[in-house]
């Protein structure tokens, strides 16, 4: 074999390249785009090689449920961006997070996790994986003494994301990861906003990253779904769950997401200069309390999330004077954003965090997580900002 054909044009690739390149297995069409493998199962050579490839003695695919080649780019693809091992996909955000908990954790186990989380985060830990016998504590995502504090014993994972939902907190990874580690604990990081082409958070220390694919990953509201990426250790403990309980990625989606992240870097570049263009914008409006958005100087990340993220993110809530009243009526008023809960789109959409994604709270809940009435969340998409702005300004003009 020729040095030539020893090279890896990846080796040392960019993000844009290996967005692009990552987990391309041509089939012997010679097809120039990733085909969709639409099989439920595979046919075996023999009977001999049939018990190998069950038994995983030899690799190759077996049952779509777990293996399936189109699923695998994906999942390649995705692990060389966040510079992990491996990664697995899963069938939703939220899958991706059971399936970790389910793989690593075990009855008597003890999770401290950040009360800044998407709300349905909060009601899994709570409501369903305390009654397999897993505690959970909850502590605010920027107090380090908080965290040092919740350990105990039997404290086994660490959960965050960073930038928080809705209120855009950011969390110090190094320093969280370093006190998880200290202690035994595995750090998981939902990655959801900054995706990795604006933050890698296993460089700063991560375990394990998590996304919903569903949302930036994807960039156009189409498919659902979720992945898990780390070391192969525990990524094998995760295919080893999905392989039994089959909360898997459908190859069609699979295809849809290695289309998005193909586009990714320049997508969250465009999202991230609209957002912080619309969130200055907000902070000058009179009937806005307050801004969130890392982006912004006098934000109590800025100075974190301008260390360890490229940008910012598209993601911004703002909080109307008034309260819940007055956000519906700026929400009603809006003609141009989507009045939709999902994000990381390229249409902007809007939504009123207390009474959609965070409802399942209860209201002390919402209260320390700091989901008040007149919070409103935008997801910025690839809109012209004039535009967005005008639309804001309907919102604002509809507040009685």
């Amino acid at each position: 074999m020729s040095d030539h054909e020893d090279f890896d044009p990846l080796a040392d690739a960019h993000h844009d390249t290996r967005a692009i390149r990552s987990g391309i297995s041509r089939t012997h069409e010679g097809e120039h785009s990733e085909p969709i493998f639409a099989t439920s199962s595979y046919v075996f050579s023999s009977a001999a090689e049939a018990a190998e490839r069950f038994s995983g003695e030899s690799p190759g695919n077996v049952y779509s449920r777990y293996t399936n080649p189109t699923v695998r780019a994906f999942e390649q693809r995705l692990a060389a961006l966040e510079g992990a091992e491996a990664a697995v996909a899963t069938a939703s955000g939220m899958a991706a997070i059971l399936s970790i908990c389910m793989a690593l954790l075990k009855s008597g186990d003890h999770v401290v996790c950040s009360r800044d989380v998407f709300g349905t985060t909060i009601s899994l830990f709570s409501r369903y994986l305390a009654k397999f016998g897993i505690e959970v504590t909850f502590v605010p995502l920027l107090n380090i003494d908080g965290w040092r504090s919740a350990l105990r014993p039997n404290t086994v994972m660490f959960f965050l994301e960073t930038p928080s939902n809705p209120l855009c907190e950011v969390a110090d990874l190094a320093g969280l990861s370093k006190l998880a580690h200290l202690n035994d604990c595995l750090l998981v990081v939902d990655n959801c906003f900054c995706t990795p082409a604006l933050q890698l958070p296993l460089t700063l220390g991560a375990d394990i990253v998590m996304h919903s694919a569903t949302k930036y990953l994807d960039g156009q509201g189409r498919c659902v779904g979720g992945a898990v990426v780390g070391r192969k250790q525990h990524m094998d403990e995760v295919v080893t769950f999905l392989r039994t309980a089959g909360p898997t990625m459908s190859p069609f989606n699979a295809w849809v997401f290695l289309k998005g992240l193909e586009t990714l870097r320049l997508r969250m570049e465009a999202h991230s200069r609209s957002a912080l263009e619309i969130a200055e914008w907000l902070q000058q409006q009179p009937a806005v309390e307050r801004v969130y958005y890392a982006g912004l100087k006098d934000h109590p990340g800025h100075a974190l999330a301008a260390k360890q993220q490229s940008a910012y993110g598209g993601v911004l809530s703002f909080l109307v004077k008034g309260g819940r009243e007055q956000a519906w009526q700026f929400i009603d008023a809006t003609r141009l954003m989507s009045l939709t809960a999902n994000l990381g789109d390229a249409k902007t959409t809007i939504v009123h965090p207390a009474t959609t994604t965070h409802a399942r709270l209860s209201a002390e809940q919402r209260e320390d997580a700091g989901i008040r009435d007149g919070l409103i969340r935008i997801a910025v998409g690839l809109e012209n900002v004039e535009d967005l702005r005008a639309d804001l300004q309907r919102g604002f003009a509809g507040i009685r």
